[in-house]
């Protein structure tokens, strides 16, 4: 198994919580700032951002901290940032002691499942940003040569909505709560399923600004490149399970990493079914680590009754602001 993920993060001596787990959000988190706070007043934080900084060859942190916006929304830079800035608060809050266990479970939203499987000890941290830098890479280069783009769709269940997509040639990109789907596809094929939603009597459509169709066959490019990447990767067992974004099961071995995240590009993100998998499994506590609190606010939909945190700001890792 390779070594603790990343400096200063201490996972492999806490003991382990059955009823938490530890979630990382993907893409649409960020903002120009991002971490700045946690570097400047957090050792075991500015130790992870310096060692992306290192392990990728280019000043990550500086196109965190100061931008531009449009450098930093780029896929390429906006996929390790979001994977560097997570675990930074992650490693931040155990050196704090705010976090003292180790969870039952881990999971992450897309490109937030490489930022998982750090936490778990599945990849270095040296590992997991190279590689989700690679995969931010080739998806830019599929979004150029396919283009496609993506909507929010709140209102309708997901049988409703695929069969939708099937009749316009679109996808579900991700099924993230109760009546909050996104879809996916080229631009006319996601504006039919627009209208047809809107017909269908969906409460509301939201266009999202985003360089293409994640999680759809626009995708096969960046997926078949990707593979062979994945495939000569150097993967542990997961010290604790890893819900998987394609089939919302648990990941207990290293054997099959490569084929989910390799699956993950072009297939939607169960979000939904893998809260309700971490639920099911005797979670009541979900912490988010990671800028915004987007999936804090999916899991309050998803199951109201249970406890849900965001660590992404220095206060956050000091324990002095929590939900």
């Amino acid at each position: 198994m390779p070594p603790d993920g990343a400096p200063a993060i201490r996972i492999a001596g806490l003991p382990t919580s059955s009823n938490v787990a530890w979630i990382f959000p993907g893409q649409g988190a960020q903002h120009v700032g991002m971490g700045r706070d946690l570097y400047d007043e957090a050792p075991a934080a500015r130790a992870v951002f310096d060692a992306a900084d290192a392990a990728l060859g280019f000043s990550l942190t500086s196109i965190c901290f100061e931008g531009p916006e449009d450098e930093l929304t780029r896929t390429v830079n906006t996929q390790p940032a979001l994977v560097t800035h997570s675990i930074a608060a992650l490693a931040a809050a155990i050196d704090a002691g705010t976090i003292a266990e180790g969870p039952a479970f881990v999971a992450g939203h897309s490109l937030g499942e490489y930022a998982a499987l750090i936490a778990a000890r599945a990849l270095t941290f040296e590992q997991g940003v190279s590689l989700v830098r690679e995969r931010g890479r080739l998806m830019q280069e599929a979004c150029d040569t396919t283009p496609g783009t993506m909507a929010a769709v709140l209102g309708l269940e997901p049988d409703e909505l695929r069969s939708i997509c099937e009749q316009h040639g679109a996808s579900l990109c991700n099924i993230n709560a109760p009546g909050n789907i996104t879809i996916g596809g080229a631009t006319t094929a996601v504006a039919a399923v627009n209208t047809a939603a809107e017909e269908a009597g969906a409460s509301r459509i939201v266009p999202l600004d985003v360089a293409g169709a994640f999680h759809t066959p626009l995708m096969e490019s960046a997926g078949n490149a990707m593979a062979a990447v994945l495939q000569a990767a150097d993967f542990g067992d997961p010290a604790v399970p890893v819900i998987s974004n394609v089939s919302a099961t648990p990941l207990t071995s290293g054997a099959g990493l490569a084929a989910e995240l390799t699956d993950q590009i072009t297939r939607p993100v169960l979000w939904a079914d893998s809260a309700r998998a971490m639920i099911d499994g005797g979670v009541d506590t979900f912490v988010e680590f990671g800028p915004g609190r987007v999936l804090a606010g999916l899991m309050r939909r998803i199951e109201r009754s249970a406890t849900v945190r965001n660590i992404g700001t220095a206060a956050d890792a000091r324990g002095d602001d929590t939900d």
